[in-house]
């Protein structure tokens, strides 16, 4: 079971004090839509949001995914971390304790791992940060970015830092802690040597800049040579608490203005990031030595929400282009309003900023283009319009154009493109389609529409589906369905054990005839029921049951408890009629199946066998 690690009343102060909405809002946009909140689900991509938070059960579920359950899975499954580690990080944000006995061996040496690089990585940030604005050493380093005109509040704002010249500063500053290289190492802050003996520090007379994840905690860093040194940027390697891939530089302070502002920049760079929010411009975030990923888009649509802008900026034409190509299948399958700002010729984000300004910046990102329709500029200006111009400008886009998962906005592009260059939207459409090998050029059908179909042909028919939902969101039924024996008679084994689950559980909390006491904050049953599930797609299920808002009141209750009765009565007395009817005419082949039939009734009910 899940709580053998964690005492029962640890996991039930964790519930009684987190609510999922404010933990789920540091990672989705959500929206008030009547009782629940809804947003654009974060394990899949979708164009219309599907992802429903009740605060009153508090429980999610996607209705495109089917993934589901209470804040403990949510994060599980959005972090990757155990039960666990996931309990200890709530009870650390709430300032509960849990005690380390009850931990297993490998819970322990897990947990301890996590919480010791993170602890590694603040210890060295403020190294850095000593070794900056407090050593001798730092006097150049804070010279150089006055020059480059960050000022002081920046600084404090993204800590950031210095490291001096030498090959054992950190090693050294590590060692009079008493923390083992060991540890150090694994963090990504220094090597070992290849000759096995001893190591080095990672990063050697450069500015620091620390990364974080938007609970603020330190993943790793990145340091910049202050000359024409190179490699100009170094940054941490991926470690059990750093992926790139998944990291965005800037996103704990950006994270606010983002939702905000339903908006937000992207660039390549440090010093880029800091120019932007020096400049006021809030909503930026900064890639980590990676191009921009599927899981960044999914991370920074849950802040802008389903219609926010995405505006990629690069310093010249050849940058975005390729960059533009880059990103067409990432945007396109995530939904995304994606457009790409070009700056003038030769100049970064960081050098346009400090020589023109807010304004000017802001009008030129106000005449960023889409993604496709940059290319067609791009490819124009390239080649320009003559014959052997025109060849080459569909042989560029072909591909791109062949990327575009929607058959209608393709078939649009095609038209623009087939329009500004002058030829046949035919003859445009056939480059395309080879290119593509014909899939791509069929309507494709949204690949959470699967899985939402999927979701709606739950397990089991619709009324025994309806009366495990009225259990879950009216337990105060829940004597009636043990009276009448409601559960024995059920054909779906699945949801008949749901059933029981919830009937366990009331028994459990000792709420029998009192159920009505229950939180309707929603930290009772239907949360505990999920606790208790180890199996995802059980748990998910009665996620999408609970999650409804329904009026149940006593009396519609019990006229579907009625309804049901009436149907298996009626389905029990044909079959007697059946047998009879085989009886007479000898059939016995289908005697013998319907009285198997017949003695699975019984099973299921006694009563039915006298």
């Amino acid at each position: 079971m899940l709580a053998v690690f964690i005492p029962e009343d640890k996991i039930s102060e964790i519930k009684n004090i987190v609510d999922i909405v404010d933990i789920i809002s540091d990672i989705v946009l959500l929206k008030k839509v009547g009782r629940n909140y809804v947003g654009l689900c974060p394990f899949h991509t979708e164009k219309t949001p599907s992802f429903t938070v009740s605060p009153e059960k508090q429980i999610f579920y996607c209705f495109g995914c089917g993934t589901g359950g209470n804040v403990f899975n949510f994060l599980m499954n959005h972090d990757g971390l155990s039960f666990f580690e996931t309990a200890k990080m709530l009870a650390n944000r709430y300032g509960i304790e849990i005690p380390a006995q009850t931990m297993s061996p490998e819970q322990k040496r897990r947990i301890s791992e996590r919480e010791s690089l993170f602890a590694a990585n603040k210890q060295a940030m403020d190294f850095f940060k000593h070794s900056l604005l407090s050593d001798t050493g730092g006097k150049i380093a804070l010279e150089y970015l006055e020059k480059r005109g960050i000022e002081k509040d920046n600084i404090t704002k993204f800590n950031l830092g210095f490291v001096p010249a030498g090959w054992d500063n950190l090693i050294n500053y590590f060692s009079k802690k008493n923390i083992s290289h060991e540890l150090v190492e694994k963090s990504g802050l220094i090597i070992k040597r290849k000759s096995k003996n001893g190591f080095y520090d990672r990063f050697r007379n450069r500015i620091i800049f620390p990364i974080f994840d938007v609970s603020k905690q330190v993943l790793g860093f990145g340091g910049r040579v202050m000359d024409d040194s190179l490699p100009k940027y170094l940054n941490s390697p991926e470690t059990p608490v750093y992926n790139k891939s998944r990291s965005l530089y800037g996103l704990h302070i950006a994270k606010e203005h983002c939702r905000a502002s339903e908006t937000v920049y992207i660039v390549e760079g440090y010093f880029d990031l800091l120019a932007l929010h020096q400049h006021g411009i809030l909503n930026s975030v900064a890639t980590l030595g990676t191009s921009l990923t599927q899981a960044h888009v999914r991370i920074l649509r849950g802040f802008v929400g389903k219609n926010g802008r995405f505006i990629l900026v690069y310093d010249s034409d050849e940058a975005g282009i390729k960059a533009a190509e880059r990103s067409i299948k990432v945007f396109d399958k995530a939904y995304v309003n994606a457009q790409i700002l070009v700056l003038s010729e030769g100049y970064d984000p960081d050098s346009y900023l400090f020589e023109f300004g807010y304004k000017s910046f802001m009008d030129a990102a106000s005449k960023a283009k889409s993604i496709i329709p940059f290319l067609i500029d791009s490819a124009v200006k390239k080649y320009g319009l003559f014959v052997e111009g025109k060849i080459r400008i569909i042989s560029d886009l072909k591909q791109p154009l062949a990327n575009i998962n929607d058959s209608v906005e393709r078939s649009l592009y095609i038209k623009e493109l087939a329009e500004i260059i002058g030829i046949d939207e035919a003859a445009v459409m056939e480059k395309v389609r080879i290119v593509s090998g014909n899939k791509s050029i069929k309507a494709n059908k949204d690949p959470s529409d699967k899985m939402r179909d999927k979701n709606l042909m739950l397990k089991g028919n619709r009324l025994e589906r309806r009366i495990i939902a009225m259990m879950l969101q009216f337990p105060e039924i829940l004597p009636e369905i043990i009276t009448r024996k409601i559960l024995d008679r059920f054909e779906n084994k699945f949801l008949s054990s749901i059933g029981q689950l919830v009937l366990k559980q009331r028994d459990k909390e000792g709420l029998r005839d009192e159920l009505h006491d229950v939180s309707t904050r929603g930290n009772g049953l239907i949360s505990d029921i999920i606790n208790s599930i180890d199996d995802r797609e059980q748990r998910s299920i009665v996620a999408s049951l609970s999650i409804g808002e329904d009026q149940w009141i006593r009396a519609g209750c019990l006229k579907l408890l009625s309804q049901f009765e009436s149907i298996r009565n009626r389905q029990e007395k044909t079959l007697l009629q059946k047998i009879r009817a085989a009886e007479e005419s000898n059939d016995h082949g289908l005697l013998l199946e319907l009285l198997k039939k017949k003695q699975i009734q019984v099973r299921k009910n006694p009563e039915l066998g006298g």
